[in-house]
């Protein structure tokens, strides 16, 4: 499926200070990519390893350029500036990743109303205000990509009822990104979602009820990264208005031996503990 690097190409992410969004950001590095990233981790959090910036310093000691813009993807403002930021030092923008997300599986009678907010606004929201104010530098892109996050659509009563205002967030990165593949086929601008198989080694899983134990049955988040690097060097008018999985992906890449990808070496894939949203 890779068509390209990521040499000189430019990346603007939402989050990244950490997981799965530091590990795309450091996987794009190694080839020299420009990864600017927006995030509101701007000290420390007493329980999160990660700032914007240390990840920003990771970024450059694996080869590549970094900008670290504190922001919140809620804020229009911080938006603009993130990409004004971004196409000031870099150029351009090429890559928007959607990666900032929040979540919360509590039921609908259990759900906070600022938490079901607060995953509307950063989910769903900030997906498209993100990619929107990166349109008019996307579509000068030679290969201009959009890459969410989220889940393929599955309407199954298992999903829909498990926990709904995390779901509908969800879906609704995924809609907007498949929307916008719609909007921008004409442009080749490409759009696509990502989503695995499996729960990954995150702070997102370790922080929810037993996460000790679902750590031990994930895989790392470099599972998702190299996944993530196939998708946005592929030819963007080849690749797009696709809901994509992980291990499929890497698949079609020739890579079959998911083994060295396990948080715990040697655990078998039978013991790895399915993700959410997929049947």
């Amino acid at each position: 499926m890779t068509a390209r690097t990521l040499a000189s190409t430019t990346i603007l992410m939402s989050g990244g200070s950490r997981g799965i969004g530091l590990a795309i950001a450091l996987r794009a590095a190694r080839d020299g990519a420009n990864v600017a990233m927006l995030a509101k981790t701007d000290s420390p959090h007493p329980k999160l390893a990660g700032t914007v910036h240390t990840a920003a310093d990771a970024v450059r000691a694996a080869g590549g350029q970094a900008l670290a813009v504190v922001g919140d993807v809620r804020s229009d403002e911080d938006i603009a500036r993130a990409v004004e930021q971004t196409v000031d030092a870099f150029g351009g923008i090429d890559i928007v990743v959607n990666n900032a997300s929040v979540i919360d599986l509590s039921r609908t009678r259990t759900l906070n109303a600022k938490s079901y907010d607060l995953m509307q606004d950063v989910n769903v929201r900030g997906t498209l205000m993100l990619s929107r104010a990166a349109m008019p530098h996307l579509v000068r892109s030679d290969n201009p990509h959009v890459l969410s996050l989220s889940p393929p659509l599955n309407l199954s009563p298992r999903w829909l009822g498990a926990h709904t205002g995390y779901t509908l967030s969800k879906y609704g990165m995924t809609i907007v990104t498949l929307g916008l593949a719609a909007e921008l086929a004409k442009a080749g601008v490409a759009a696509n979602t990502l989503w695995p198989r499996t729960t990954i080694a995150t702070a997102a899983i370790q922080n929810l009820a037993g996460g000790d134990a679902l750590m031990r049955r994930s895989r790392t988040p470099d599972i998702y990264a190299d996944a993530a690097y196939e998708v946005i060097t592929s030819p963007s008018r080849e690749l797009t208005g696709q809901s994509l999985i992980v291990e499929d992906v890497l698949e079609s890449a020739g890579v079959t031996d998911l083994s060295g990808y396990a948080a715990v070496p040697g655990t078998p894939d039978a013991d790895l503990y399915p993700d959410v949203f997929l049947d």
